[in-house]
C-alpha cells in the first residue's frame, strides 16, 4: 500500500477524493433465488417468526443476543413492534421464497454515513434458515446492496466466544480485525467482541465469489451445495493488501 505523507513528512491517511457520504438504506425489500429480505413488520412477520424459532426447544440461539428468547407470541409482537420502528438498527425478516414465510432476522445498525460504515447484526436465524443457501443470501443482499450503496466499510462484531458466528464471518469472506475486551455487559455477562469487516475494495472479488456460490449450477436438486463458500472466500482473505 502507497505510503502517503503531509508537508511536514508525517504519515498520514490516503486522501478520500471527492467523497461523497452514501444514503441511508430504504426500507425496501430485496429479492433473491432463495429468499426475500423485507422490512420488520410485526402484523406480516410476528407469528411465523415466532412459530420458525419454537423450533429451537433450548434457547441456544438467543444465548448471545442481548434480548431473548421469546416464551410467548404476545412477547414476541411486542419486541418486534418496537423493533419495526427502529431507524438503527433497521430491521429486516428473512422470508423463505418456497413458503412466503418469515424464518429470520437481521439489521443494519451503526449506520454512519459521513464515514461511509454501516454494520450487519441482530441476526437470529430460526432453525428453519440455519444452514440453507437462502441464510447466505440473505446477508449477500444485505452486504450487497450496503457497497452499492457507497459505504467504504462493512462491519459484523459479535461476542467473542460465539465460535458460530466467528466461523460465519469467516466464511463470508470478512477480515478479523481483533477483539475489543470488556466491550459490554450482556444478559448479566461480561461480553468481549470480536471484530471482522470487509471494505470496498474488498468487495468486487468478494461479490464475485457469492455469485458464483450462489449459480444454480452450484446447488443439486435439493438444494445442496457443490462447493463450499469458503473454498472461494479464503483464499482472498490470504491476501492481506
Amino acid at each position: 500500500m502507497q505510503q502517503h505523507t503531509n508537508e511536514l513528512g508525517q504519515p498520514v491517511g490516503a486522501p478520500v477524493p471527492d467523497w461523497t457520504p452514501p444514503p441511508r438504506p430504504e426500507r425496501a425489500p430485496l429479492d433473491g433465488r432463495f429468499c426475500r429480505v423485507e422490512p420488520l413488520h410485526a402484523a406480516a412477520h410476528a407469528a411465523s417468526l415466532h412459530e420458525a424459532n419454537r423450533l429451537d426447544a433450548d434457547g441456544r440461539t438467543w444465548t448471545y443476543l442481548a434480548y431473548g428468547p421469546f416464551e410467548t407470541l404476545a412477547a414476541y409482537r411486542a419486541w418486534a413492534e418496537a423493533a419495526q420502528r427502529s431507524a438503527d438498527p433497521l430491521f429486516f425478516a428473512v422470508v423463505d421464497r418456497r413458503t412466503e414465510r418469515a424464518v429470520g432476522i437481521a439489521s443494519y445498525l451503526r449506520i454512519d454515513p459521513a464515514n461511509g460504515s454501516i454494520e450487519i447484526g441482530h441476526l437470529h436465524f430460526s432453525p428453519l434458515l440455519q444452514r440453507t443457501p437462502a441464510a447466505t443470501e440473505a446477508l449477500f443482499l444485505l452486504m450487497d446492496q450496503a457497497f452499492r450503496l457507497g459505504y467504504r466499510r462493512l462491519e459484523w462484531k459479535c461476542n467473542a466466544l460465539n465460535a458460530a458466528s466467528c466461523r460465519a464471518a469467516a466464511r463470508l469472506g470478512l477480515r478479523f480485525e481483533g477483539v475489543f475486551r470488556q466491550a459490554t455487559v450482556v444478559k448479566g455477562r461480561n461480553r468481549d467482541t470480536a471484530w471482522y469487516a470487509a471494505i470496498d475494495r474488498d468487495w468486487p472479488a468478494l461479490r464475485a465469489a457469492f455469485v458464483r456460490w450462489l449459480a444454480p449450477a452450484n446447488f443439486t436438486d435439493e438444494d445442496l451445495q457443490i462447493q463450499a463458500l469458503s473454498d472461494l472466500t479464503a483464499p482472498l482473505l490470504k491476501d492481506t493488501k
